[in-house]
């Protein structure tokens, strides 16, 4: 017995070994990858919930505080003006840009003469760079001279101040949002091209009109991608910056009505280096932004539909 159990010893270390050394092989092969997620992405979470209950400044040791900077935040009066604007805009912004970029799309898969132009011409504005875009809004919507104003007051109508009022300043941003439609609307087109053509052809048999089958047929096909842009947007929206960073000086004017949450996000970490109470609105922003992420996902079985999905 003890005989044949030392011949088998050597003889799953021989089995083994192959597969211990694919095993290491691998491992060398996706450590770069490990090692990135755990400075960039893994290190940086966990850094931001130490930092979020401490009082840090970036110089010196951070001073524990316990959940003084969360409290601070629910009697902040401008943090709160950051969630209402950003709530704002991204509860407009995001079924206003998912209907135009599905519309958009719709009208882009039409069989008409001269396609490919007008696919080029609306997906130009969404390789602009932000800041140029942002800077030829400001120059458009200007009260003073801006192109809008100016064919505003030729039927005699005197056009508002655009970014700088405190009640059409949200509004416009969200006019800026729609000028980059074409990523989505390139997404969707694509999506229309997979639905199969026997579809609706069955439909038409059926007597199905255009709105029958938009609604039976291309809406159904295309919803895991309509739930996929909508999580893009929703997520982009929340995060929303640049645009309001470049054109509203001081950032938040006039009257705090464009202070979004990252806005003031930046403007506590970077400006007032206070990165502890950063740090938590960065932790709730991610607990807000994972908590509708979920519910999308779990309510999604309910209206998206998957071909190959077993019911």
């Amino acid at each position: 017995m003890q005989t044949a159990a030392r011949l088998a010893k050597p003889a799953a270390r021989a089995v083994r070994s192959p597969r211990a050394r694919r095993l290491r092989l691998g491992l060398a092969f996706v450590s770069p990858w490990v090692i990135g997620y755990c400075v960039f992405y893994l290190y940086p979470f966990l850094a931001t919930l130490y930092y979020s209950v401490t009082s840090f400044t970036g110089i010196g040791n951070p001073v524990f505080t316990g959940l003084a900077n969360y409290s601070g935040l629910l009697h902040d009066s401008t943090f709160r003006a950051a969630v209402f604007n950003t709530f704002y805009y991204t509860i407009i912004e995001v079924p206003f840009s998912t209907v135009a970029a599905l519309g958009l799309a719709l009208l882009l898969n039409m069989n008409v003469r001269g396609q490919a132009v007008y696919r080029t011409l609306f997906y130009i504005p969404s390789i602009v760079p932000v800041v140029a875009s942002s800077l030829i809004f400001v120059w458009i919507f200007q009260p003073s001279f801006g192109i809008v104003n100016d064919l505003l007051s030729d039927v005699h109508i005197n056009g508002p101040g655009w970014f700088f009022s405190i009640s059409w300043s949200k509004p416009t941003f969200i006019l800026l949002g729609l000028w980059g439609l074409g990523q989505p609307m390139v997404i969707y087109l694509a999506a229309l091209q997979g639905v199969p053509r026997q579809m609706y052809e069955v439909a038409l048999l059926e007597g199905a009109g255009p709105w029958q089958r938009l609604r039976k047929v291309t809406i159904p096909m295309i919803s895991p991608v309509i739930l996929f842009n909508v999580i893009l947007a929703l997520v982009l929206s929340v995060q929303y910056f640049t645009q309001a960073q470049v054109i509203e000086s001081p950032p938040g004017s006039p009257g705090n009505s464009t202070m979004f949450y990252i806005t003031y996000y930046y403007q506590q970490a970077f400006q007032f280096l206070h990165l502890g109470y950063a740090s938590a609105m960065a932790a709730l922003l991610l607990a807000g932004v994972l908590l509708i992420t979920v519910v999308l996902l779990r309510t999604s079985s309910r209206w998206v539909y998957y071909e190959n999905e077993q019911r």
